[in-house]
């Protein structure tokens, strides 16, 4: 067993090209896509191949080299010019993550610094990509630690909701980093994970990462999340982010909302987990982020099969927002954010 309790990666690069863990597959298969295009990359983010906002982001960088190396027969500038198109075609996957628009700046402003040659331009990218995709592995693990310290000797059990762990980062995870570190310090003993309808995320992939390195945890349906609180038998809800506006409002899976007010109902505390480059401190407040509105038939079915009545609808909005008040703290890897407001949230952005 790792020590760590850290075992799992869904993105790796390899010299020829991007290989991602396919998430729609997990637990029954465990099936790698080997990914050589920008439009492949952009095509899995939007199928949800690979999901989780740092996790997009990672993967979006690396779909920048992809389409330096699909171009570099052409011309320098031709190739430049092909790499920029596809970039705003990454960008355009997903609508709410801000970190896939935080990773795309970054590999833009690599792009624009190489005025050499093809070679020049992969490496520096490639380089650039990698740079992202390990710091996001080192920013979890500081999360993990902040977290953990917010949670007394005894916290016994937490919830989390959709997934927030490896699969949804570079790795270790921002929500289940911080339960990962949590369970190494012995100050949790019993991880309940919603089920997070309507892709079941917590039930394929959170419950499947914490199997796969050995720490506890029991699933339940959505529903079941004021029982098991108004019962006292968890302290903590923990959940990560796709995106965070600059007054400490939280979007995140959809979900997340309800559950924040049943922990501030029932006296649990209530944490999210996110690095730095999922605050956007140019959206005023979580009423202007954009909410991802996807397929009804996401929500009429189960996976391949239908399960809604014949001539019914569906409404599925991906992410909902947490209003600020509701948070008791915002963790990142430059420490902890206690009542989040506009102040604080600043005063954390400029350390």
């Amino acid at each position: 067993m790792n020590p760590l309790h850290d075992s799992i990666r869904a993105i790796f690069w390899k010299e020829d090209g991007l290989y991602l863990l396919d998430q729609r597959k997990l637990p029954q298969q465990k099936t790698q896509l080997h990914l050589t295009s920008a439009m492949a990359v952009a095509a899995a983010i939007r199928d949800m191949v690979v999901r989780g906002a740092p996790a997009i982001g990672i993967t979006a960088a690396y779909g920048v080299v992809t389409s330096a190396l699909e171009h570099q027969s052409l011309s320098f500038d031709a190739c430049k010019q092909r790499v920029i198109e596809d970039i705003a075609v990454l960008a355009e996957s997903r609508p709410t993550a801000i970190n896939l628009f935080w990773a795309l700046d970054k590999m833009t402003s690599c792009l624009e610094s190489v005025h050499s040659n093809q070679h020049d331009l992969i490496q520096a990218l490639l380089q650039q990509a990698r740079l992202i995709h390990e710091e996001d592995i080192a920013a979890n693990y500081k999360m993990g630690e902040y977290g953990a310290s917010l949670l007394p000797a005894d916290a016994a059990a937490v919830l989390t909701h959709c997934n927030a762990g490896a699969l949804a980062t570079g790795g270790y995870g921002t929500a289940l980093g911080v339960i990962r570190s949590a369970y190494r310090a012995a100050k949790i003993k019993q991880v309940f994970a919603d089920e997070t309808r309507p892709w079941m995320q917590g039930a394929r992939l959170t419950a499947w990462e914490l199997v796969e390195d050995e720490i506890p945890v029991t699933l339940l349906c959505e529903g079941a999340a004021a029982s098991l609180m108004a019962q006292g038998k968890v302290s903590w809800v923990i959940v990560g982010s796709d995106r965070i506006a600059a007054n400490g409002d939280v979007a995140n899976k959809i979900g997340t909302y309800s559950l924040a007010i049943l922990a501030r109902h029932h006296g649990v505390k209530f944490m999210v987990a996110a690095p730095t480059s999922t605050i956007d401190m140019h959206t005023a407040t979580g009423n202007d982020i954009p909410i991802e509105q996807r397929d009804v038939e996401e929500v009429l079915g189960c996976g391949s099969e239908r399960i809604a009545a014949d001539g019914a609808t569906a409404w599925n909005p991906a992410f909902d927002v947490t209003p600020a008040g509701l948070v008791d703290a915002i963790v990142t890897e430059k420490g902890v954010i206690e009542k989040p407001d506009i102040d604080k949230m600043k005063m954390h952005m400029s350390l």
